[in-house]
């Protein structure tokens, strides 16, 4: 299993030395007196100042999407705790590191997408409670310095914070522009047939089901739920980006399924349930034409796809998980990522030349395709690893995957020249979205539970349940 670095991932821009010289000139004219008045403070107020916070954040609707209240009780409050006693606490020789620290948490927030002006709020709130506490223990000249101290310090965390912030999202929003001119399909006219006739055929067990005594359950018609609508959710949506064709077929599927909804289990007649299938048909005929409309518009598309095994190589992965986890937040439909790693890779290559392996890396990526739905992503992510995501799932169904793609490879050997049958087998962590809004967290769940399926024993599936051990090296997410 591979441990270095991701590959090709930039490297931190080198900081502002003019925010560095600001730090640093605020830590050295502050005085011992000033200083040890904040940190003393600070450190007792903590507690008081992580509810303050927090509490004020939470009035706003929009933070529920970022702050889990149990998160932020047993995890978020003990951070910002330790933040603060870091950072009233720092002397001029801190300074690159402290710099470094709220350079990464900008890029943490930039990631989770949190609002800008929270976060200022949030800052805004401390200020006002930490001015009251000074206030109130010291004389006003000594109270005045140590306000201004602490608004210095404050400012400066956020200046360094909204620098990385901002960098990390224009970088996001390129990729995300670059992506839209990507094509998540090798051959456009053949996909375009391929979803015409997946759309068809959820048309046609419509048909089957609506003319039929007892039509079943209406979940199981849903346009939403057939292959078509799973597609167009977590592949087409992201290819064509936002546009009015793309937020067409979107409502209209929203009136068919709730149509199905609301009409088919009190229409008890035949007539009935044949004029709703005539409204739903045309509908469909419409969905038909702006899908039709969107694959023409697409031209030139930009490379992203890994040039052995045609897989989508990991440029793309930030992009992807970034919507999966804001999908999500809005439909409340949950998702997974698999991380699958080759067993015994390395002997492969040892004993059989590089050929083999590249042949052997070949081979699971078709099983891959071959055993997975056209809504889920399928990345090789470097080396012998290969990441899954799937979208709208169960934890049963994303195991049932997971099990099923381990057994698919263990019973496949590929053939190498001379007849050779080489047998492989793989380790794969499961990791389900648990609501946090950072999608590299998901991702190490599933890296740490596949590191823990090797040291088990391999070709086996481990679940990211919690208290699993960190993978080796550190992963990030820049490619």
């Amino acid at each position: 299993m591979s441990t270095s670095p991701a590959p090709h991932a930039p490297a931190h821009p080198p900081p502002d030395p003019q925010l560095i010289a600001d730090w640093t000139c605020r830590l050295q004219s502050a005085g011992d007196e000033v200083a040890r008045l904040v940190e003393d403070l600070v450190a007792a107020n903590a507690p008081a100042l992580a509810e303050c916070f927090y509490g004020g954040l939470l009035k706003d609707p929009r933070a529920n999407r970022f702050l889990d209240p149990d998160q932020v009780q047993g995890r978020l409050k003990p951070s910002l705790q330790r933040w603060l006693r870091q950072l009233a606490s720092a002397r001029a020789g801190d300074v690159e590191s402290l710099h470094r620290l709220h350079e990464h948490v900008g890029q943490v927030h930039a990631r989770i997408g949190i609002p800008v002006d929270l976060v200022g709020r949030g800052t805004r709130i401390l200020k006002e409670h930490m001015h009251q506490v000074i206030g109130a223990t010291a004389d006003a000249t000594l109270a005045l310095r140590a306000s201004l101290h602490l608004d210095g310090l404050m400012d400066l965390a956020l200046e360094s914070m909204t620098r990385a912030y901002a960098r990390s999202r224009e970088a996001a929003s390129e990729l995300d522009g670059s992506f839209r001119l990507f094509s998540l399909i090798q051959n456009v006219g053949t996909e375009r047939e391929r979803q015409r006739a997946l759309l068809l055929a959820w048309e046609n067990a419509l048909l089957y089901a609506l003319t039929a005594d007892q039509p079943g359950p209406v979940e199981n018609l849903l346009v939403s739920r057939s292959e078509f609508g799973l597609w167009f959710l977590h592949k087409g949506m992201a290819s064509f980006g936002e546009t009015s064709e793309t937020r067409q077929v979107g409502e209209l599927a929203e009136r068919i399924d709730a149509a199905l909804r609301e009409r088919l289990p009190g229409s008890g007649s035949a007539a009935e349930r044949r004029a709703l299938l005539d409204e739903i048909r045309g509908w469909a005929a419409e969905i038909r034409n702006l899908v039709g409309v969107l694959f023409e518009g697409i031209g030139d598309l930009e490379s992203g796809r890994d040039a052995l095994t045609r897989l989508l190589n990991r440029r793309f992965l930030p992009t992807i998980l970034r919507r999966e986890v804001a999908l999500q937040a809005n439909t409340g439909r949950q998702f997974a990522v698999l991380m699958l790693d080759l067993d015994h890779f390395k002997a492969i290559n040892d004993q059989y030349g590089h050929e083999a392996g590249d042949r052997a890396l070949q081979h699971v990526a078709a099983i891959l395709v071959e055993n997975t739905r056209g809504s889920d992503y399928l990345f090789r992510y470097g080396g012998e690893e290969f990441v899954v995501v799937l979208g709208s799932v169960s934890r049963t169904e994303a195991v049932a995957i997971a099990h099923a793609l381990r057994r698919a490879i263990a019973e496949s050997p590929v053939l190498l020249q001379g007849g050779v049958r080489l047998p492989l087998t793989a380790s794969i962590g499961v990791a389900l979205q648990d609501g946090h809004p950072d999608y590299e967290r998901v991702l190490a769940r599933a890296d740490a539970a596949m590191y823990q399926a090797k040291r088990g024993g391999r070709d086996q599936v481990v679940v990211a349940d919690g208290g699993l051990p960190d993978p080796p090296g550190q992963r990030a997410l820049r490619g």
